[in-house]
């Protein structure tokens, strides 16, 4: 089946014809640089929290005593190490270090979970200023922690609102945006949070001499926190949240900022039509509804699926093992390992510039298969490097330079791809009904499944090896190409209710043009 064929499909036909850019809108553009803040604190916590400890745990048990590295890798590993000094009950138990890593994970698995329901509830706008909030709480919490238990609560206040915004920036863009542009914007809230990424490197290094350095590294995030929650107080609500609640004039000033004349008109219709589909269905939206109803069973299949291969397919374990590749290629000063991490971050983030343009143009479906085949190439590299340095005397460096070939096509092809297409996927494929619900539970799902690698690859790679770790990774981008390729459909260009269509094909057949959405049948 082609989406051509699908029952008043329009959406390739339409994007020839309206002749909608990236750049020919800057209201939209405004409003995804700010709901995009959301991203840049996402990525701000994770390299800066989660990273710094999981490279202290490898630098530690795998590198210091093999390789000669003391430890010190400026920004990531630099402040659990001060925390240590500052605690001395966190020096003396690797349960408090690995607690107050994983506690951010935990609370941005319960804040995503939730941050769903609370976006469907109450809305994007709200939901992001409620994340902005607790961030900023947990941030200040954190900085001046007495305790590492004080600490601990303010990693979980932080973490809850990593995962609140990370289901409401990619739900807010996507219902302000054209067809035509949805990915590139969406793919913005990645590049924002890869920037944010880059820019703890940046920022934490310039703390690493000044007097409390981990409370202003851990403290500083509520910066942003608190620049997005200013500014989106004079934002609007999601014009689609809006309309689906009722509240018609609203939405219709916000979608004449988006849409010209014609557009606006369209816009409309379909939005009415969505409407009046709600209100025949008459029944509440629950999480049992995702697994119960046939049609948003299949799409959250589809978006959930890509958000754990997104993590299992390897990109923090890459990430964590850069600084081994640079020790293999026959380089050992500290400053080249950070270097290194800047390197990869600027490259992370080059890459997703690349994506914001092949994501529109080339497809979420085809761009995700291109990323995954190239993705899977990276890793047997590595695996093959790996495999060779540890069996092999003397290689004066050849299959460390091998890994770091590796290593670079692996962020050259899953920064454009496998980075921003789950996140913008997960965005457009549900129902309005059921996005925040379903955004917020595929989120969950990725956040588990970071945690889950998190936990693992460590012991993995010590009881199999490396070469072998990255083998089994290069074998599950393998399940995920197959994945991508069976069951995730092409949405480039269409609107909500064409990719609503594909789903009750998929469900009941082409004959289903004549029912509503969500008629009540089950499996």
């Amino acid at each position: 089946m082609t989406i051509e064929s699908l029952p008043g499909s329009s959406g390739y036909l339409e994007a020839e014809r309206r002749k909608i850019t990236y750049f020919s809108n800057g209201y939209v553009l405004g409003l995804t640089a700010v709901a995009g803040i959301g991203g840049l604190l996402f990525g701000y916590d994770t390299v800066t929290e989660e990273t710094f400890a999981l490279l202290h745990y490898l630098l530690g048990g795998l590198l210091e005593n093999s390789l000669g590295i003391d430890g010190k890798l400026g920004v990531i590993s630099g402040a659990l190490l001060y925390i240590k000094d500052d605690f001395e009950a966190v020096n003396e138990s690797s349960f408090l270090q690995e607690t107050i890593v994983s506690m951010a994970l935990v609370g941005a698995i319960f804040g995503a979970a939730a941050g769903g329901w609370i976006n469907d509830a109450y809305g994007r706008k709200k939901a992001t200023l409620l994340a902005d909030v607790v961030f900023a709480i947990g941030s200040v919490v954190m900085a001046a922690a007495p305790d590492p238990y004080v600490l601990i609560f303010g990693r979980l206040l932080v973490g809850l609102g990593v995962g609140v915004a990370s289901v409401t920036a990619p739900v807010y863009i996507a219902e302000a945006s054209p067809s035509e542009i949805r990915g590139g914007l969406v793919s913005t809230n990645v590049l924002m949070i890869t920037g944010g990424q880059f820019l703890s490197y940046l920022i934490n290094l310039a703390f690493t001499e000044v007097p409390g350095t981990w409370r202003w590294m851990l403290g500083v995030s509520a910066v942003p926190a608190v620049v997005q929650f200013s500014l989106m107080l004079f934002l609007p609500e999601s014009p689609r949240w809006l309309y689906m609640k009722k509240y018609k004039s609203e939405a219709i000033v916000v979608l004449s900022k988006i849409y010209d004349p014609y557009r606006l008109v369209e816009e409309i219709d379909q939005l009415s039509a969505a409407l009046e589909e709600e209100r025949q269905r008459k029944t509440s939206v629950s999480y049992w509804d995702v697994f119960k109803k046939k049609e948003i069973r299949l799409a959250f299949l589809a978006g959930a699926g890509l958000q754990a291969f997104q993590q299992f397919t390897g990109i923090n374990t890459v990430m964590y093992y850069s600084p081994t590749i640079v020790q293999m290629a026959g380089f050992s000063s500290n400053q080249l390992a950070l270097l290194l991490s800047l390197i990869i971050a600027a490259m992370n983030a080059a890459g997703t510039i690349v994506g914001i343009y092949l994501i529109d143009h080339f497809g979420r479906r085809k761009l995700a298969l291109s990323s995954l085949f190239g993705v899977i190439i990276s890793l047997v590299l590595l695996s093959v490097a790996f495999f060779l340095e540890s069996s092999i005397t003397s290689s004066n460096g050849l299959y460390g330079w091998l890994a770091v070939l590796g290593l670079a096509l692996y962020i050259a092809f899953f920064a454009p791809g496998m980075g921003p297409v789950p996140w913008t996927v997960n965005s457009e494929i549900y129902p309005e009904s059921y996005r925040g619900l379903c955004g917020g539970m595929s989120a969950t799902v990725n956040w588990v499944s970071n945690l889950i690698v998190a936990q693992s690859f460590l012991s993995i790679a010590e009881a199999a090896g490396t070469g072998a770790t990255f083998l089994i990774l290069a074998c599950v981008a393998v399940l995920a190409f197959v994945f991508v390729a069976v069951y995730v459909p092409e949405t480039k260009g269409l609107t909500f209710e064409e990719v609503e269509r594909i789903w009750k094909v998929r469900a009941w057949g082409i004959g289903y043009a004549s029912e509503g959405l969500l008629d009540g049948r089950e499996s």
